[in-house]
């Protein structure tokens, strides 16, 4: 195994044209601009899909942050590429890196050195394709990463106020390749590959190398008018919806009548949950949105496979020195599955990696921890095993026909499918093997753990006693001091509509933690999230939830005002009005002063 200290700067992606020099190479077949910092780990989004795309042979640039400005020479500097350019604008939307909740700028942009906050544009998707489109307009731009995969269709904007059609048509992009994007640019590649083998009398030739050129106009001729790949979003000036298409309200019906957004919203979130999904066609101004269903989740041996590229896990050199606080955050951290079954109405999870859990292997795992343990400067600590959810690895439904004709978009709301196995054993076994590694001295969770989970009776003892087992290794053994758990709220009709279990949950959990935790003579804190102005939230409400957590003698320092983001269930509350699964109107706290207001009860010290 190579060691930190023997890595070269060809071990990473290339990001200038010294850096493609030291390759031999004269040109990429594609070249990706992201929105983060370049840190060449699995966690980073842009890293992930240039090692993908280098694997299947393809010579890979990566334009970390890009100077918008100007002569725009950060666009210019590595050329045409010979396919596409592919934008990757970062592992958060935009919008929501910048902006807290009242619409002020942030202490720090995570994702960029020194949290840096003119390292990016707002909404970078859309500005890098319009840089794209004005220096080389026939060539190919697909849309990757979080903010174009939650605005694959009409959403609403909050920091805008207003509804926008699909980013695809804000952006003058080609396609969008929505979700985790391995198997889809995987498959974009390889048909693309064939396209060039078989058609090349549609393609223009570069005049220097002599060697093809993928055109805009043969690119959506090889992909939009021959082919419609899975997981992609393209747009038509024509189409016949087939039988089992879902049209949707028009974009422009919606933008008159909200309620009709509300009704798309369901049609939507169901299809993005399936193993079967349907085809999802909107009208926009004079063109058709039309989405495609996605790939079947990734099997553990492509999880294996994405996550065991050759990542040196560190910044690209150019950022020696420098400190980039979301990677500080991850360095000494495993994620050891995707997708969440949670379904929590604020969340984009499921929206962007969906409900199914794609779990890593032991294997993986195990090798991706001993790599971490040669790093120089790791003392024995790692902060995170987990994922989206801690504790939701390797479970499934227990029938796979059940699954496979499911619409629900919660496996645990409002009750825990009975078809869920639920079993905590393979997470203890990972966990127990981590820490007979040598060089490990503490392995913590990080994570947000689903305590309903724990506390749920699954109708089988050794799923239970494993349960049991799980609560008890997690509290005394994985705990750095503080163990984050998400009740969000107190009052019933509100978690309701959150999609999440009732509070008194929280507390049979907090009475479990603390019990623990005498028993063990540790002091430790159960530190619980809550949100204000949700959907569904009065005043009244946060009164009560006052109440109840200074009773519990809660320290309640880690609170957000809900923040609409594009594609969640709340935010289509919050937008339109309706709640999309029944069309009864929800109360929702616009005014910002009486935002404010709300959130101000998490801080007030008396009973009012």
């Amino acid at each position: 195994m190579t060691s930190p200290h023997q890595y070269r700067l060809n071990d990473w992606l290339p990001t200038t044209r010294k850096e493609m020099d030291l390759r031999g190479w004269d040109r990429a077949d594609v070249i990706l601009f992201s929105g983060d910092a370049y840190v060449d780990h699995p966690s980073f989004g842009a890293a992930v899909v240039g090692r993908l795309l280098e694997a299947e042979g393809l010579r890979v640039c990566i334009v970390p942050q890009p100077d918008w400005h100007g002569d725009l020479r950060d666009f210019k500097r590595l050329g045409r590429p010979r396919l596409f350019f592919g934008i990757s604008p970062g592992c958060m939307d935009s919008m929501v890196n910048k902006y807290t909740a009242a619409r002020r700028l942030r202490s720090q942009d995570a994702y960029s050195p020194d949290g840096r906050h003119d390292m990016r544009p707002e909404y970078p998707t859309i500005v890098y394709t319009q840089c794209l489109r004005q220096l080389y307009p026939d060539v190919p731009v697909v849309l990757g990463g979080i903010e174009a995969s939650l605005r694959r269709v009409m959403h609403y904007d909050y920091w805008q106020d207003r509804f926008r059609p699909s980013i695809l048509i804000d952006s003058d992009a080609d396609m969008i390749t929505y979700g985790m994007g391995e198997k889809v640019t995987t498959e974009l590649v390889r048909y693309l590959q064939s396209f060039l083998d078989t058609y090349d009398e549609t393609l223009d030739y570069d005049p220097v190398t002599g060697e093809t050129l993928l055109t805009r106009q043969a690119f959506r001729r090889a992909v939009v008018e021959q082919v419609q790949l899975p997981q992609t979003v393209t747009l038509h000036s024509d189409y016949t919806p087939q039988d089992e298409d879902i049209v949707l309200n028009s974009y422009e019906d919606c933008v008159k009548e909200p309620r009709l957004h509300a009704e798309n919203f369901r049609h939507i979130e169901e299809e993005s949950n399936k193993f079967n999904a349907h085809r999802l066609i909107q009208k926009t101004h004079d063109l058709y949105v039309i989405v495609n269903p996605p790939y079947p989740p990734l099997s553990t041996d492509e999880m294996d496979y994405s996550f065991d590229l050759p990542y040196t896990r560190l910044p690209h050199p150019k950022y020696k020195g420098k400190h980039i606080p979301a990677y500080e955050m991850i360095k000494f951290s495993v994620n050891m599955h995707r997708g969440c079954f949670g379904g929590c109405a604020f969340c984009t999870i499921s929206a962007h990696q969906g409900k199914f859990i794609m779990s890593r292997s032991k294997e993986s795992i195990l090798r991706e921890v001993e790599q971490i343990t040669h790093m120089p400067d790791f003392k024995g600590n790692l902060s995170d095993l987990g994922g989206p959810s801690a504790n939701m690895y390797r479970m499934h439904g227990k029938n796979l026909r059940a699954c496979q004709a499911c619409s629900r978009p919660s496996c645990i709301h409002p009750k825990i499918c009975p078809n869920l196995n639920g079993d905590h054993r393979p997470l203890l076994d990972i966990y127990r093997a981590v820490d007979a590694m040598p060089g490990i001295k503490h392995s913590y969770i990080g994570s947000g753990v689903r305590y309903d989970m724990l506390l749920h009776d699954w109708h089988d003892e050794t799923l239970n006693r494993a349960a049991r087992q799980y609560t008890h290794e997690l509290i005394t053994r994985h705990v750095s001091g503080r163990l984050k758990v998400a009740p969000e709220h107190t009052q019933e009709h509100v978690l309701f509509i959150m999609r999440k279990p009732p509070f008194s949950q929280f507390y049979q959990f907090k009475h479990i933690f603390d019990s623990e935790n005498r028993q063990q003579g540790l002091r430790q804190q159960i530190i619980p999230y809550f949100i204000s102005s949700h959907p569904g939230c009065t005043n009244a409400d946060m009164q009560a939830l006052s109440r109840e957590t200074r009773a519990l003698g809660l320290t309640t320092d880690q609170v957000q005002d809900f923040t609409p983001t594009p594609l969640t269930l709340s935010t289509t509350i919050y937008a339109t009005g309706y709640h999309p699964y029944t069309m009864e109107r929800v109360f929702c706290e616009h005014d910002a002063e009486k935002k404010k207001i709300q959130k101000s009860y998490f801080f007030t010290k008396t009973n009012k």
